[in-house]
């Protein structure tokens, strides 16, 4: 019987010979991500630097060391959680990811959510958002929670962005202090009590900070459209 391991190694492999988009063309080294399978917490963010493209790992420079801190913060390390992007490969002077590029990816982080199966899934920056909260302002709803399927999806803003944005440093250590509260409500029988909150539309009670909590919702991304040209199932692993 293949085991998780085996299952995220053989993943990994198919997306570093991934040649799905035009982004296969430009990079040095893809980057699948990084962390134990499974994991209760799931970082998420947009796609690789400069200096994720060279190493093929996630969030090592600049963004990758604030990432630490912010998780330190949250009482916990990053050897514990897992860490990935929605895009797989650098988009050349680090542009903006394309929608096709974010479709070509899309199979690879669901089979990523899967093999993780998290608690907490925290979104860092707006395209990783708006998977969960299509069409919302990361500035409205940063640091808010909702369940989807079980689980609870936090928006935070990109690590990145404080480097430009001191302002925003501020911020982000406040959202990622709520981590413990919100990983102890998702431990506690896989959300019971949170979702009867959460289905109300009332702030969980605790002690600080207290939770911003949005209504539930059911998950709004199964498996997006596969590329343009590709068979349904195209990305076969696990059988």
């Amino acid at each position: 019987m293949i085991t998780v391991e085996e299952r995220a190694a053989e993943l990994y492999e198919v997306i570093r010979s991934c040649t799905m988009c035009a982004l296969a063309e430009t990079r040095n080294h893809a980057v699948p991500g990084e962390g134990p399978v499974p994991a209760e917490v799931m970082c998420i963010g947009e796609a690789p630097g400069v200096n994720e493209d060279k190493q093929g790992r996630p969030f090592v420079g600049a963004a990758g060391k604030f990432l630490e801190e912010l998780l330190a913060a949250g009482g916990l390390q990053r050897d514990e959680v897992y860490i990935c992007n929605v895009l797989k490969c650098r988009p050349p002077g680090n542009r903006d990811p394309m929608p096709a590029e974010i479709e070509a990816c899309a199979e690879y982080l669901d089979l990523q959510i899967d093999m993780v199966d998290p608690l907490v899934i925290v979104t860092l920056g707006r395209f990783s958002m708006s998977r969960w909260f299509p069409q919302q302002a990361i500035s409205r709803i940063h640091g808010s929670v909702r369940e989807f399927d079980g689980r609870l999806v936090v928006p935070m803003y990109h690590p990145a962005a404080a480097l430009h944005q001191q302002n925003l440093r501020d911020v982000l250590l406040s959202d990622f202090h709520q981590l413990p509260a919100i990983l102890e409500r998702a431990r506690v029988g896989r959300l019971p009590a949170l979702a009867t909150n959460v289905a109300k539309e009332e702030p969980v009670s605790m002690a600080k900070p207290a939770l911003k909590v949005l209504p539930s919702e059911s998950e709004p991304n199964a498996l997006q459209p596969a590329p343009e040209g590709a068979q349904p199932g195209q990305i076969r692993l696990f059988e």
